[in-house]
């Protein structure tokens, strides 16, 4: 069967990245697939690619994915990139057809789900609630208040050493313009940005922080972005009573919510650990690969 694989225009760009396009038909112009290339623009991440190849399941293995990928990895190759990445969950077709295709497994991450109908709100309260000698949380919706901004773009250096495998993903640095254009993006979409911080009273800096998005509905899953805290600020339990703070703030704030989602890489067992605490329920297990190109 005769594919034809068609170069789209996308004209979604943002401050991190663009985007490529491309769908494959067939003979009398049915859409078969499509694939999309993130190319990374910022400082310490131009050497990055993200690729999302998808194939209607009823059309696969007639050469569409395979077309896809090679346009994609072509413009990879021909705008400079040394990596291209794909995320495929565990033992899927795209998994398979990833591993066929050069990608090495460089990362494996474990999604996993809170039902909030399900969690202890006592519990969770108490440990928001237990006093940290030395330190306190503040929080805050949407872009980061003007008096808290410039220690909030300092602390993100604490995802610096975030466990990410082998996954060739560069230096990610964050400024104030970075920050704010994060927020607004998912302003954008009507969602809810709500980020918990822990501040070191000695200097009234902070220290750690977790960030929550909620659906602006209110229903369905919120999701986890990032938490960290500081290497020297690490061992207290920092993370826990952030995030413990913010499943708190979900639920009184967003009862109709069913549940918050998160992932884990498997090579960072203490986050793993403060899931299982807080009673984050395994679902699935996705890898990330990567083609060196």
């Amino acid at each position: 069967m005769p594919i034809r694989v068609t170069a789209l225009t996308d004209p979604e760009e943002t401050s991190a990245g663009r985007r490529l396009a491309w769908l494959a038909s067939g003979p009398d112009g049915f859409p078969l697939g499509s694939a999309f290339l993130r190319l990374f623009t910022r400082e310490g991440q131009r050497h990055l690619a993200e690729l999302d190849v998808q194939v209607h399941p009823a059309e696969r293995r007639h050469g569409a994915g395979s077309l896809l990928l090679d346009a994609a990895v072509a413009a990879a190759r021909q705008d400079g990139r040394r990596s291209v990445i794909a995320q495929a969950e565990a033992d899927s077709p795209g998994a398979a057809f990833l591993a066929a295709r050069g990608f090495r497994t460089a990362l494996t991450l474990t999604y996993a789900r809170l039902p909030l109908a399900e969690a202890d709100l006592p519990a969770l309260a108490a440990v928001a609630e237990a006093p940290r000698a030395g330190y306190r949380l503040t929080a805050w919706e949407g872009t980061v208040p003007d008096a808290l901004a410039d220690t909030f773009v300092a602390s993100r250096r604490a995802m610096d050493d975030m466990p990410m495998g082998a996954v060739d993903y560069g230096t990610v640095v964050w400024d104030l313009d970075r920050v704010r254009a994060a927020a607004a993006a998912v302003a954008r979409r009507g969602d809810v940005l709500h980020t918990v911080a822990v501040v070191d009273e000695s200097d009234e800096t902070i220290v750690g922080f977790t960030e929550l998005v909620v659906p602006g509905a209110g229903t369905g899953d919120g999701r986890h972005y990032g938490t960290a805290v500081l290497p020297e600020h690490r061992g207290h339990g920092l993370a826990r009573w952030m995030k413990a703070a913010a499943i708190v703030h979900a639920c009184r704030h967003h009862p109709r919510l069913g549940g918050l989602l998160t992932d884990t890489a498997d090579n960072n067992p203490y986050m793993r650990h403060v899931n299982d605490a807080l009673g984050y329920v395994p679902t699935h297990v996705t890898y990330e690969y990567q083609l060196d190109l």
